[in-house]
């Protein structure tokens, strides 16, 4: 078990992102106000010089291109919007510069800088595309709130904030039972670790604080259920992972609190479903043809490894959050080391 944040940190972190909206709204407001502001001055063309902030040689930088790059910086606030739009408006003066420069040497035709602008075109489109489909999915009823915050104790109402110390040990199988052995009567995890230095065998720790949503959903209910001092041990291919609940304390979530996480949440696991849906709709109504060696052990052909679905919780967790979407393309094997969620990220779908 992985002392890190995972996708079920997002469930509440989801919360503030709800909040934000209308502070980027009074922010692209008070940026809008400023830089028109500064353009008024007369001319022949008031309306458009309204939209220019700057001309470098005969191209224009708009206002519109400002606020989109405001748009994208968190946790900026409205009273910084003159400051920021200004320093942006620098920064887009020089990559307006450099763009120039690169037409002049024809860099925009080198075959790598086409690919990439295809390949950024394609991800935007289908990222477009599932935020589309997103704007459909309804919002969960409060009997579906409630619901989930019952079903959902360790997280909510018996929510625990844990301190915790994670040995990833390295053993080959006729060393685990001895392990095994010696952490049943080991008086602390100092005096485990120190057997296992005195036997050679070779570990890593690190220690944490991790509230409940911060923990793999998987392993939450077994950690909900330990109690100060005990531990829980996982087998892993190289060896074993032993992880100690130094500590806990009690700090509860309750649902009037949790209800907008949980709403944004729920909105989310349903736009993942959807977006699953329509992507296999749309891959049995297309004509998919594999070539060449990509033809050998392609989906429906015999011998064909089964694609699993590409969601991000485990065990009894919802089943996609706010950033998860299954591939459209068949899912590649563990073996190939890659990350099939990452994949899917860096394609739009996620």
């Amino acid at each position: 078990m992985k002392l890190k944040t995972t996708q079920q940190q997002e469930l509440l972190a989801t919360s503030k992102s709800s909040h934000s909206a209308p502070r980027l709204a009074a922010l692209v407001a008070a940026v809008a106000t400023v830089v028109l502001l500064a353009a008024c001055g007369g001319g022949d063309k008031p309306e458009k010089a309204l939209q220019t902030a700057a001309k470098v040689n005969k191209e224009e930088i708009t206002v519109h291109q400002i606020n989109f790059v405001l748009q994208r910086q968190q946790g900026l606030k409205p009273e910084q919007a003159e400051a920021a739009s200004k320093q942006v408006l620098e920064r887009l003066i020089e990559q307006e510069l450099a763009v120039q420069k690169g037409q002049e040497l024809k860099i925009d035709r080198d075959p790598k800088v086409v690919q990439q602008i295809e390949a950024a075109k394609r991800e935007i489109i289908a990222r477009a595309y599932v935020e589309r489909i997103g704007e459909s999915i309804s919002k969960p009823t409060a009997e579906e709130v409630s619901k989930y915050y019952n079903e959902k104790p360790a997280l909510f109402k018996e929510r625990r904030i844990f301190s915790l110390q994670e040995l990833a040990i390295e053993a080959t199988p006729e060393q685990v039972p001895v392990i095994r052995e010696k952490l049943q009567s080991a008086k602390s995890m100092a005096e485990f670790a120190e057997f296992l230095k005195a036997s050679n065998i070779r570990f890593n720790g690190n220690q944490a604080v991790r509230a409940a949503e911060q923990l793999p959903l998987a392993g939450l209910d077994a950690i909900s259920r330990m109690k100060d001092g005990d531990s829980a041990v996982t087998q892993t291919p190289t060896g074993m992972t032993v992880l100690f609940l130094v500590g806990s304390r009690s700090q509860p979530v309750d649902e009037a609190r949790a209800k907008p996480a949980i709403e944004a949440f729920l909105g989310n696991q349903r736009k993942s479903e959807q977006v699953q849906k329509d992507i296999k709709a749309l891959r049995e109504a297309a004509k998919i043809e594999y070539v060449g060696k990509f033809k050998e052990g392609a989906p429906g052909t015999a011998g064909a490894a089964s694609a699993p679905a590409a969601t991000a919780a485990t065990g009894d967790a919802p089943a996609a959050t706010a950033n998860t979407a299954p591939a459209p393309a068949p899912v590649a094997p563990a073996a190939s080391g890659l990350d099939a969620s990452a994949i899917s990220k860096g394609m739009g779908l996620k």
